[in-house]
């Protein structure tokens, strides 16, 4: 896993056919997705059930690039090994999710990952000022974690912000929550570079007729690329 800025489009299985993972993931790296987002809910953390470390070994074999893993449960620290075992390339933790996020970073790290931190729409940009050291991705939510299919939240300020303080360092900001063509310009001109993507990229589209999936992540790309500095 290289760093760059370039726009990364990273579709939330979240949206997908539960009934066929495997299949659903190959399917948006072949039209073109750059990381496959995994997005794990507790219903405690955040009001709803999703996936565990179970899921995301066995769609690992099904996926040829990054596996973006976002956890948003409470705790995390139990479960870290069990999702790098599994073979996340990233796995970010909210830093509203416990008292210890250094600890939480450090452990991922420990465990051979690329460390992400994940800030609800109400947490300021500083809450990560003294994280950065620590930190691979942090993940800017757009809307409010727990459901796919919200309204977009603009972060586009903090966004701004948190590029400021990164500066030259090799940290990822990536927008989760409320992604299209008409949000994606606005977040990447304000300095994201990895926008996931659910129902906008798998709308119109289905195993068996992936093409609107393509046209759906090159029309985001497009739209984030035209502002992109």
């Amino acid at each position: 896993m290289t760093f760059d800025r370039k726009i990364k489009i990273a579709p939330s299985i979240l949206a997908s056919d539960f009934a066929n993972f495997g299949a659903e993931c190959e399917a948006i790296e072949a039209q073109g997705a750059d990381w496959v987002h995994v997005d794990v809910m507790d219903g405690h953390f955040v009001p709803n059930l999703t996936f565990g470390p179970a899921t995301c070994a066995a769609i690992r074999p099904h996926i040829k690039g990054v596996m973006d893993v976002h956890l948003m449960i409470a705790p995390v620290d139990p479960y870290i090994d069990a999702f790098a075992q599994a073979g996340a390339d990233v796995i970010s933790a909210h830093v509203e999710a416990g008292p210890h996020i250094h600890r939480t970073l450090q452990a991922i790290r420990g465990a051979g990952v690329k460390a992400g931190v994940a800030l609800n729409p109400g947490t300021p940009a500083s809450a990560v000022a003294h994280l950065l050291d620590l930190t691979d991705l942090i993940c800017v939510m757009t809307v409010n974690p727990g459901f796919g299919g919200q309204k977009f939240i603009d972060m586009s300020a903090k966004v701004k912000e948190l590029r400021a303080m990164i500066g030259d360092r090799p940290v990822h900001i990536e927008i989760d929550g409320g992604v299209d063509v008409n949000t994606a310009p606005l977040v990447a001109q304000a300095g994201a570079d990895v926008l996931v993507a659910g129902s906008a990229v798998f709308k119109g589209g289905s195993v068996s007729n992936p093409g609107p999936y393509g046209e759906n992540i090159r029309a985001i790309r497009a739209a984030a690329e035209g502002v992109y500095v």
